[in-house]
């Protein structure tokens, strides 16, 4: 069936870069939109071609999501609007994913908020790369298909041939996503435990584990202030390790994160490109690509076939 439903890959204004290599892996060209801006700042997009009865993939992280976030509704309901056959929203870095419980009294659940929006836009599927946690996949009342970096970061740690390898968590919290890449790597696993009094801010950190003489790898899913990770990075050097290294699925990088990771202890810092950005200004940052990836996904769910070996854990 889908054999005879066209396929188009549209992106919204975040993600054009890694759009378009990921339509160029799928075999197709960008479809093209336009965004209007009033002078008050209101938006409006536009599909430039038609897309009745099509399989619509719209790309949009949701970085600085009160815009990003806002344009991929609106290019949603537009979608829906033109009588698209499908929406699926690939959402490579799910915005507000932080905000996932209620952690003191009187605040938001912003996580079941956006699932709730992006449904009532009229959503079919969505498609993520490691969203902050797993459970916001139960607050979609549609398909969610969670990806993983594991997926590129693996196979490149590996190809690196380290020795002495030592596998960390920069917090408690990561301790699970640190011990999967732990078991793969069959390397041993070390964790930073650490206080934070209030947001964006760490107090004091312990590691728990040996890492003197050894290669570390610290691992996280975002890094926003870098704050924590160059913490923990200078804290594992201080106790002996021979180098830190660092992948993390999605650079946020607010605030002083470059000046933070330039003067710190991490030797090298892998990022994805799921947030598009210029990291020239910081050598140290190396980004490696989640198209393919995607791509394949993409590929598998037009074509209806099973996306279990696009996982690695």
């Amino acid at each position: 069936m889908s054999s005879k439903i066209p396929i188009k890959i549209f992106s919204g204004t975040s993600s054009r870069p890694l759009a378009e290599k990921i339509a160029e892996k799928y075999g197709t060209d960008l479809g093209r939109t336009s965004v209007a801006t009033f002078s008050d700042g209101e938006i409006q997009p536009c599909f430039e071609e038609t897309v009745r009865g099509d399989y619509v993939f719209i790309i949009q992280s949701t970085h600085q999501p009160n815009d990003n976030m806002f344009e991929l509704l609106l290019m949603i309901d537009a979608a829906r609007r033109a009588s698209a056959y499908k929406i699926v929203a690939v959402i490579p870095y799910f915005g507000y994913g932080r905000q996932d419980r209620k952690d003191r009294p009187r605040v938001s659940i912003a996580s079941k908020l956006m699932a709730n929006l992006l449904t009532a836009a009229g959503v079919d599927r969505v498609i993520t790369v490691d969203l902050h946690a797993d459970q916001i996949q139960g607050f979609f009342d549609v398909p969610v298909d969670h990806l993983f970096a594991s997926y590129v970061f693996i196979p490149f740690i590996r190809q690196m041939n380290l020795d002495n390898l030592v596998v960390a968590s920069p917090d408690v919290g990561g301790s699970k996503r640190a011990n999967s890449y732990a078991q793969y790597l069959e390397a041993p696993l070390v964790i930073c435990h650490k206080n934070r009094p209030r947001p964006n801010v760490v107090g004091e950190m312990k590691v728990i584990g040996e890492v003197k003489d050894m290669n570390v790898i610290l691992f996280d899913d975002i890094i926003d202030t870098a704050g924590t990770i160059t913490k923990a990075a200078d804290l594992l050097v201080k106790k002996g390790a021979k180098s830190v290294r660092v992948f993390a699925s999605h650079g946020v990088l607010s605030g002083k994160a470059y000046e933070n990771i330039m003067n710190s202890a991490i030797s090298e810092l892998y990022v994805t490109d799921t947030i598009s950005a210029d990291h020239s200004k910081c050598p140290k940052i190396k980004v490696l690509s989640v198209s393919d990836l995607i791509a394949d996904v993409i590929s598998k769910i037009f074509n209806h076939k099973s996306i279990s070996s696009s996982f690695i854990f």
